[in-house]
């Protein structure tokens, strides 16, 4: 009987056993295929998290452009919790635009970008288009810095979750399936969707977005050994003419049109498809990342009988939240690829950090979008290598070929009025460091602005520049009584101010924020007005020969509407000579001051405060380098400087002293209203007493709304001052120059 019982147990055992894992070996393999779309990719989180959920377990994941890059993250260890927060916490319009702070800009390229609306390259004479919108740089980084953690692994079978995306090899056409390698590389090369994102070159090919060949990678995952196929499909269907307006929709559409027989077949392929209702987006509706990831929910949650079915029951399958090691990364080597034009010293000095040091993933992001900011590199990618103590820093930068370009900008103001800005720019002319443009501002006031410069980085560099600038403006007799003793009975006139001005200076950059320069000028100023003729129309016409220096920091993120640093300024030209009508003169100096300082509170509003100075020493020859404050929008010439409240050029004196402060709120993304206001005491030799530190002279204040557009700022103020009895509706639109 004992005998009997025995044998009975045995036999349970061995069958429970032979069961279990007879159930453990016949589990399906589940594999998850997420498909090209943009945007409409954001649906693919939605799906897995309701994946996550039911317990299901994903084996192999394969995707294509955001498909590659949501399934990458997934497979390298993310929950859905975290792709989640990861997506919506970011700017996707930096990703497009490539964005580099403007930190990472030396002086010459913040002025780059914040006065062309847009660049065109030439070629031979020949206007050509840019090869895309981004470098891809943006992109780049944040993808490297997600996948930190499993940068040692180039077979992406070896992910958590084995791993594969798809690229299209532009010059055959071929699809061409990413497995190994450097992963933050293979995301970039199958998302880089034709004319947004420059082509990638990857093991000796040129890829673009996989989307283009095979946008619903089914038949490889099956080859991976997938048992059932999840597929997520947010490509558009063929849409009608209504539906194609816009450029994104239509380079779509096309793609659509070469992949819908594929599309279907791989649709075939699927033993659960699950089709979100995303058509009424775009590939960049990047707003509505929180509906469509809703929608993707909504449309696994309608299947979800099935999906519940993949899961193992015996199991209680929870993925785990990812967690991170160290940010530090221990650089021993930086090896760069050979550069015909710039030295590895130039390279060094642009990223910011040598070898054997210690960095984090910041500073690799800074180094490489100083290094972008030059605008000298077509392409700039890196890889870590890791080893058990420390890594080395791989760079290939692969240089621009574009020296020449022509750039374009428009831009009113109540002085300078409407002017059409045309830029021809060319690199490398005369030695490998340099750049030559020359702005001409075409509209109401003619306008010309020239410059040579040689830039050697953080060593004195060497410049020279020609401007010449005009106006025509109505303005008091009170203005004029500086200069000369107007008619009677006239109280407006209208005068025409000219200025050509030739420098030539030596100047360093130190941290991409500070700059010392210093210089010897040549300027012609001339005043004239056909409203007093009599004997002739010049006002003023002075020649002056000075020398100058100057000393710069600026840390605002962002010139028009800052929302953290600070900048300061100084500078001071010496008179030396003059020739001029009345043969008089004597030496004079003109010393100015800025400094400005903004905070942000409440994540939206800041507050900019501005303090400035200015002052005359010595008799000189005449009031034709006073300043005169006023208006509001243009770009400050000379000594003519803004004031709200009054009109342009209605406050003069030899020297001044100003305070103000600006109120700003972004209610609604690149829509700002504010307030300022400004105070200051203007008279001659205002600094010889402590008078200037009592209660202003003047005063005004200005309400206003600010929106950020393609061609830089569109702002309208009222502005108003207590000391008059009217006020002024002032409008500036698109960069000033």
């Amino acid at each position: 009987m004992k005998n009997n019982i025995a044998l009975f147990i045995l036999i349970f055992i061995l069958t429970q056993n032979t069961f279990s894992q007879e159930t453990i070996k016949s589990r399906p393999k589940v594999g998850l295929v997420l498909s090209g779309g943009g945007a409409k990719g954001f649906a693919h989180i939605g799906v897995i998290k309701v994946l996550e959920k039911a317990g299901v377990k994903i084996d192999y994941i394969g995707g294509t452009s955001v498909g590659s890059v949501i399934g990458a993250l997934y497979a390298s260890g993310y929950n859905a919790a975290q792709l989640d927060s990861i997506f919506r916490d970011t700017d996707f319009n930096n990703l497009i635009t490539d964005y580099i702070p403007r930190s990472s800009k030396n002086f010459y390229e913040k002025r780059n970008d914040e006065l062309y609306a847009f660049s065109l390259p030439v070629k031979n004479f020949k206007v050509g288009i840019p090869l895309s919108l981004s470098k891809g740089m943006f992109n780049y980084n944040l993808i490297n810095r997600l996948t930190k953690h499993v940068r040692e692994i180039d077979d992406f079978n070896k992910l958590p979750i084995p791993f594969l995306c798809m690229a299209t090899d532009i010059e055959t056409g071929q699809q061409v399936v990413l497995n190994k390698g450097y992963l933050a590389k293979a995301l970039i090369a199958s998302s880089a969707f034709p004319s947004i994102f420059a082509p990638v070159e990857l093991d000796g090919k040129l890829l673009v977005d996989g989307g283009v060949s095979n946008n619903f990678p089914v038949d490889e995952i099956r080859k991976l050994g997938a048992d059932i196929i999840i597929g997520v499909d947010v490509q558009d269907d063929i849409k009608d003419r209504s539906s194609l307006n816009d450029a994104t929709k239509i380079l779509v559409q096309i793609n659509n049109l070469q992949m819908i027989e594929k599309m279907k077949a791989n649709k075939a392929g699927t033993d659960v498809y699950i089709k979100p209702e995303v058509n009424q987006y775009g590939i960049i509706s990047f707003d509505a990342i929180e509906d469509i990831i809703k929608r993707g929910e909504d449309a696994a949650n309608s299947q979800l009988d099935i999906i519940k079915k993949l899961a193992n029951p015996s199991v209680n399958y929870t993925k785990e939240k990812l967690k991170f090691s160290s940010d530090t990364l221990e650089i021993r080597h930086i090896n760069i690829n050979f550069l015909p034009n710039y030295t590895r010293s130039y390279v060094i000095g642009k990223l910011g950090f040598k070898a054997n040091s210690k960095i984090v993933y910041n500073d690799l992001r800074v180094g490489t979008d100083n290094l972008s900011a030059t605008q000298n590199f077509k392409s700039i990618t890196y890889t870590i290598d890791k080893f058990e103590n420390y890594n080395d820093l791989n760079l290939n930068l692969e240089e621009s070929q574009q020296t020449t370009l022509l750039k374009f900008g428009m831009h009113y103001d109540g002085l300078f009025k409407s002017a059409l800005l045309v830029n021809l720019t060319q690199k490398k002319l005369l030695s490998k460091n340099d750049v030559a443009f020359i702005d001409v501002g075409l509209g109401d006031n003619f306008r010309y602005n020239f410059e040579y410069y040689i830039d050697n980085g953080f060593h004195w560099s060497f410049g020279v520049k020609s401007k010449y600038t005009a106006f025509t403006k109505n303005v008091s007799t009170n203005f004029l009584s500086n200069f000369t003793t107007p008619q009677s009975g006239i109280n407006i006139l209208n005068i025409e101010y000219l200025d050509f001005t030739n420098q030539a200076y030596i100047q360093t950059v130190s941290f991409q924020k500070f700059l010392l320069g210093i210089g010897v000028e040549n300027k012609n100023l001339k005043i004239n007005s056909e409203t007093i003729s009599n004997p002739t129309p010049i006002i003023q016409n002075n020649n002056y020969w000075s020398v100058f220096e100057s000393l710069k920091y600026d840390s605002f993120d962002n010139k028009y509407f800052p929302k953290k640093g600070w900048s300061f300024s100084t500078n001071i030209n010496t008179y030396l000579s003059s020739s001029n009508f009345k043969n008089q003169f004597e030496p004079f100096s003109i010393a100015k001051s800025e400094f400005s300082i903004v905070k942000s509170f409440f994540k939206k509003t800041t507050i900019e405060f501005q303090v400035d100075a200015g002052l005359k020493f010595g008799k000189g020859s005449g009031p034709l380098l006073d300043f005169a404050l006023g208006g509001f929008g243009f770009n400050p010439i000379n000594n003519i400087k803004s004031f709200y409240g009054y009109d342009f050029l209605s406050i003069l004196g030899n020297s001044f002293f100003r305070t103000a402060f600006l109120f700003d709120y972004e209610f609604y993304k690149k829509n700002h209203i504010n307030f300022s206001g400004n105070f200051a005491q203007v008279k001659n030799e205002l600094f010889e007493t402590t008078n200037w530190i009592s209660k202003p002279q003047y005063s005004g204040y200005a309400l206003g709304y600010g929106l950020e557009t393609i061609i830089g700022p569109a702002e309208i103020k009222y502005t108003w001052s207590p000391e008059l009895n009217k006020g002024y509706t002032l409008i500036s639109i698109g960069f000033s120059f």
